[in-house]
């Protein structure tokens, strides 16, 4: 996933009884370190409430985006640099499953999380988040060609949206592999590439992350292409951010987001990132407890203004303005997870050659 730094933070603190053991003030803090993508953000209010509940010092460690960070975790399995590692997400569940890399934890916050997002049943790996990767554009730039918006992936085809459009390589991208599945998952194993060899001849562009296609190409940064593969929040991001509220509310010279997520049928693809202890971890009592809060309202209402995720704890409450703006897929593209453990390679690989090659 990909994150922002907000200026604005709801500083609501709600310490669960599961990370509020007294602290023990006789002895100094242990240590626990905890393996991330370096997308990974909390507010600082957030992270010390854990911290002087458990009398413990929280190390977070950045190693690259997800499929980077599980390949690190994968080669220090026998000697874990961590104690947990958060942010593998579905595209690369099954691989670190099939490594053996966590221990099993069931943890109390499981019970307020819905089961379409408990991929694991053993509990090695828990949800914490999701977010829905889709299509954003830049509304006024169509508004002032009296271009029709696109609606669909299907859209992207026509020649007056010819290079329009930016995507994030999927073999470095996160979101850039999360919208190669939508394609997948929307157009068939069978005809995908058909699709892509589509958005080839238009005039595609291709860049290597996130930050790139979002903050260097689209047309909201000053760049030409004013179609991107983002979030479906990042139209309610775009609201709070303008002229940097104070209060989480929209500016008052916006009345509504400036981008629009295209959120048709199986037209976007929704990550669900994940959780897990690692196994040879010297911290297991640490370890769960701070699962639990990364389950806990006090963390899942907190990572909306610092990540572009959402809650998977049904009882966590959203910002205002995300329930007023925010616009979700009612259908995603649906990939099964085992089709992507089996596939992802050769579908990335396939990918490569006919768009880049």
């Amino acid at each position: 996933m990909c994150s922002r730094k907000y200026v604005w933070l709801p500083l609501i603190i709600f310490l669960l009884s599961a990370c509020a053991a007294p602290a023990q003030t006789s002895s100094a803090p242990r240590t626990l370190t905890v393996m991330t993508h370096d997308s990974f953000a909390v507010s600082e209010p957030v992270i010390r409430a854990f911290e002087q509940a458990n009398n413990v010092k929280v190390t977070i460690l950045p190693s690259g985006d997800a499929g980077t960070a599980l390949n690190k975790a994968i080669l220090a399995k026998n000697n874990p640099i961590a104690d947990v590692l958060y942010g593998v997400d579905n595209t690369f569940l099954s691989r670190a499953l099939n490594e053996d890399i966590y221990q099993a934890y069931a943890s109390p916050g499981l019970a307020n999380i819905p089961n379409t997002f408990k991929l694991d049943p053993q509990n090695r790996a828990l949800p914490v988040d999701y977010g829905d990767v889709c299509l954003n554009y830049d509304k006024a730039y169509f508004s002032s060609k009296n271009l029709a918006a696109p609606q669909s992936l299907e859209d992207l085809l026509k020649p007056e949206y010819k290079s329009l459009t930016v995507v994030e390589n999927p073999a470095t991208s996160s979101p850039g592999l999360a919208f190669l599945l939508a394609t997948i998952g929307h157009f068939g194993e069978d005809k995908y590439l058909d699709y892509w060899r589509g958005l080839r001849t238009n005039d595609v562009r291709v860049v290597n992350d996130w930050n790139t296609a979002y903050y260097t190409e689209y047309t909201r940064a000053g760049g030409t292409r004013p179609i991107v593969v983002s979030y479906s929040s990042s139209p309610v991001f775009e609201l709070i951010e303008a002229e940097q509220p104070k209060d989480g509310t929209p500016a008052p010279q916006l009345s509504e987001p400036p981008t629009a997520a295209v959120v048709s049928d199986g037209s976007c693809f929704r990550q669900i990132e994940f959780v897990g202890i690692l196994k040879g971890t010297k911290n297991q009592d640490l370890a769960q407890k701070w699962i639990d809060f990364m389950l806990s309202p006090t963390f899942q209402e907190d990572m909306p203004l610092q990540m572009y995720v959402f809650p998977v704890n049904s009882g966590a409450k959203l910002n205002d303005t995300f329930t007023k703006y925010l616009i979700n897929p009612q259908i995603t593209a649906g990939v099964d997870p085992q089709a992507i453990a089996d596939n992802r390679e050769a579908w990335i690989q396939a990918w490569t050659e006919a768009v880049l090659r």
